[in-house]
C-alpha cells in the first residue's frame, strides 16, 4: 500500500472511531447542518493562508478542510447514502469526462477554449436550468460571474470590452440622474445592482476575479487607514 493510501485510510478510520459509541461526544452529536459553519470557517481559513502566502499554515488548513469532507462523507455513509470511495469515484469520473482533450482525442487549443468547452459540457449534463449548479449561498460577486459565463455561452452576455464599458458608464449616468431626481431607495438599489453586475462582467472579460480584487482593495484600504483610526 502506498503511504498516501495508508494515511488517507488512517484518517477515515479515525473518523469512524470518533463517531462510534466510545468516541467523542461532540463528533457524535454533529450532523450535516450543524457542520455547515465549520465547513465555511475552514474554507475561509484556507483562503486566508493562500492570501498570506504561508505554506505551513496552508498545509494545516487544508488538513482541516479535508477532515470536514471525511466527516460529511461519514455522516452520509451512516444513512446509507454513499461512501468515501463513491465520492472519490464521482469526482474522478467527472474529471475524466470533462477533459476529453486530455483523455480522449478531442482537440482544444488554448485556456479560453478549454474553459468554454468545460462550461458547455456542464450545461449539456444539466437536467434542468443551466443555473442549477450555482449555489444560492455563493458570494454575490462570484455568483454574478458564474451566471455571466453561462449567459456568454448562450450569446446573452455582453462579450466585448468597449460595449461593456459603455454599459458601465451608462449605469453611472443613470445612477447620477436618479440621485439628482431624489428617486426612492428601491430605484437606487436597482441601479446600483445593475451597475455592479456590469462591472463584474467587465472584470470577467478582462480575466480578473472580482471577489479577489475587491478583497485586496478593501484590505489595502484598511491597512492605509489603520494608523489614522484610534
Amino acid at each position: 500500500m502506498k503511504k498516501s493510501d495508508f494515511l488517507f485510510s488512517r484518517l477515515v478510520n479515525l473518523m469512524d472511531i470518533l463517531r462510534s459509541s466510545h468516541g467523542c461526544p461532540w463528533d457524535r452529536k454533529q450532523n450535516h447542518r450543524s457542520l455547515k459553519i465549520c465547513l465555511i470557517e475552514e474554507t475561509c481559513e484556507v483562503l486566508d493562508a493562500i492570501d498570506r502566502k504561508n505554506p505551513h499554515k496552508l498545509k494545516e488548513e487544508l488538513g482541516d478542510l479535508l477532515y470536514q469532507i471525511v466527516f460529511h462523507t461519514r455522516l452520509a455513509k451512516e444513512k446509507g447514502h454513499f461512501s468515501i470511495n463513491e465520492v472519490i469515484e464521482c469526482i474522478y469520473s467527472k474529471l475524466i469526462r470533462r477533459h476529453p482533450h486530455v483523455f480522449e482525442k478531442e482537440k482544444i487549443m488554448g485556456i479560453d477554449k478549454v474553459i468554454e468547452a468545460w462550461h458547455k459540457r456542464k450545461i449539456k449534463e444539466s437536467n434542468g436550468s443551466i443555473f442549477d449548479d450555482i449555489p444560492p449561498i455563493l458570494p454575490a460577486l462570484h455568483k454574478a460571474i458564474k451566471v455571466q459565463n453561462k449567459l456568454s455561452l448562450l450569446g446573452l452576455a455582453q462579450s466585448d470590452i468597449p460595449s461593456t464599458l459603455r454599459k458601465v458608464e451608462g449605469g453611472i449616468k443613470e445612477l447620477q440622474i436618479k440621485i439628482k431626481n431624489g428617486d426612492k431607495l428601491s430605484g437606487l438599489e436597482r441601479a446600483i445592482g445593475y451597475l455592479l453586475f456590469n462591472i463584474v462582467n467587465l472584470a470577467r472579460l478582462l480575466k480578473i476575479e472580482p471577489e479577489t480584487v475587491l478583497n485586496d482593495a478593501t484590505s489595502k484600504y484598511m491597512r492605509r487607514c489603520k494608523g489614522s483610526i484610534k
